[in-house]
Parts: C-alpha cells; sequence; structure tokens
C-alpha cells in the first residue's frame, strides 16, 4: 500500500516514521515548507516528496494539519485522490472536519475517515517526531454509517502493527463531547493554573503533582485556541462544570465547614477509584 502523509510535523512525522520502519508500505510525505521534506527524507521516513500529482497513486492519504488547514486541503485536492482511496484526518476535533467532508469525500468517490492518536508530546516538529509516539496508545476512528467496513478494518490493521493497542470507535459528537473533557479542559486548567503568582517561586516546593497538573500547560496556543473554538459549546459546558465544583470547595473553605470539606474530598476519591477500576 502506499501512503501519502501531508504535514510533516510532530504527528505526520511520527506516523512517517511509525509506518515506515514498522510495515512493508511504502509512505511520501508533503510539507508547506520544504526543510520537514529534507529531514525526513535523510532520516529515511518518508521514500520520497509527495507531489499534487502523486496523489492519485496513494491507496491511503493522511492529512496532518490544523482542522481549517485539513478541510481546505482535502476540498481543494478532492478531484486528485484515487477513486476508492481512503483519505484521513487526525485532528483533535471532529465534528468540524468530518460534517464537513462528507459530501465531499461521496461526490469525487473517495472514503473519508475521521481519527484522532491519543498520543503526542509537548513539544511540537518534525525534529521530535518518533516511531514510538504511538506506542501502547488508543487510536479513535469516526466512521459513518456508510462508511465501508473494509476501509474501517484496512485503518485499524495498520494502526496495530505501528504500536496502538486499541482502536475506538466513535461518532464525531460522541468523540468531540468527551475529548471536551478528557483533553482540552485538561489543557485550559493546566494552562490557568500556571498564572498564579506563586509559580514563580515553585522551584524546591514542588513534586509529582506541581508536574502532573503543568505538563500540559506548554502547548502550541495557535493550534490549541483553534481546537477550543471548534468545539466551544463541549469545553464551555466541561469549564461550567469544573467552575462549579471548585466553588463549593471554596465555599466550604470560606465557611470553615471541615465536615463539608471533607465530604467533597471523600467523594472524588470515590469517584476517582471508580474511575480507575
Amino acid at each position: 500500500m502506499t501512503v501519502g502523509i501531508i504535514g510533516l510535523g510532530l504527528m505526520g512525522g511520527s506516523l512517517a516514521k511509525a509506518i515506515t520502519f514498522g510495515t512493508e508500505h511504502t509512505v511520501w510525505g508533503a510539507n508547506r515548507s520544504p526543510e520537514p521534506v529534507k529531514k525526513a527524507l535523510f532520516a529515511g521516513a518518508i521514500q520520497k516528496e509527495l507531489k499534487k500529482e502523486d496523489l492519485s497513486a496513494c491507496d491511503l492519504v493522511i492529512v496532518s494539519l490544523y482542522p481549517e488547514a485539513t478541510v481546505n486541503y482535502i476540498k481543494e485536492n478532492a478531484s486528485l485522490f484515487k477513486k476508492g482511496a481512503i483519505v484521513m484526518d487526525v485532528s483533535g476535533v471532529k465534528r468540524y472536519v468530518c460534517d464537513a467532508l462528507y459530501d465531499t469525500a461521496r461526490e469525487h468517490g473517495f472514503v473519508f475517515l475521521g481519527a484522532h492518536p491519543m498520543a503526542g508530546y509537548h513539544f511540537s516538529g518534525f525534529d521530535y517526531s518518533s516511531a514510538e509516539m504511538f506506542n501502547n496508545a488508543s487510536m479513535i476512528l469516526t466512521p459513518y454509517e456508510d462508511t465501508p467496513k473494509q476501509a474501517v478494518e484496512t485503518v485499524k490493521e495498520l494502526f496495530l502493527k505501528i504500536g496502538f493497542t486499541n482502536i475506538q470507535l466513535a461518532t464525531p459528537d460522541e468523540h468531540d463531547k468527551i475529548i471536551a473533557f478528557t483533553s482540552q479542559l485538561a489543557h485550559v486548567v493546566s494552562n490557568a493554573y500556571v498564572k498564579s503568582p506563586e509559580a514563580l517561586l515553585h522551584k524546591g516546593f514542588s513534586a509529582g503533582s506541581y508536574k502532573d497538573l503543568t505538563r500540559v500547560a506548554y502547548l502550541n496556543e495557535n493550534m490549541w485556541s483553534e481546537l477550543f473554538l471548534e468545539n466551544r459549546d463541549n469545553l464551555i459546558k466541561e469549564i461550567d462544570s469544573i467552575v462549579n465544583n471548585l466553588v463549593q470547595y471554596k465555599k466550604a473553605l470560606e465557611n470553615n465547614d471541615r465536615e463539608g470539606l471533607t465530604d467533597l474530598l471523600r467523594d472524588g476519591r470515590i469517584l476517582k477509584e471508580k474511575i480507575d477500576g
């Protein structure tokens, strides 16, 4: 199978390496700026630079761009994809991308399949890409009811070969609702948490809990702002929920309510045990 990867940053570069080094498939790559392509060729992650005229030879095309750029790229090049080819995105929101491309794919005879690899680092760019990034990770696929089952099976087989150990199926709506809690809210909270004036004084006073809570504060603000806005309805609900919960803790402290505070902490601990169980 010939795989084309559009965008050779952290995610696209890691996919290129994982597929090239972990399978027998041929991988071609394209990027807006030439430097990542040169690096990918030198690293052996791709076999050649992917030109637009080569899209018709690709059995699978993975577009690893921001959501808006992904939609634009696929629409602009819809007539160039091979008939029956699988075209995927790997962005962090699914409704925006999948809904925009549903009709386009059917009009031009290719299969579009949304995907979201639950893996990554807080650094970006091809220099940080790794063939091992997907080891033991989960891949979320968001097919529609009429998405060919064989297409889903083809990509599932590919992703299992490059390290993913769980393939999760969801609708685009289900994906965005859950991801607002599991990923986007965590980034918002972490980013807001480090804005405390005390953060500058943390050295010597911080340990594992500080590191855990602040890790994803280091983010790509251009990408995450786009993801947040494209899923703003779900993310606003999650922010409202955590704000309401924090207000309960604040009130217990203001009222010097030891019993109420203990109950709140116990409820959280028990819920965490259920979640992990």
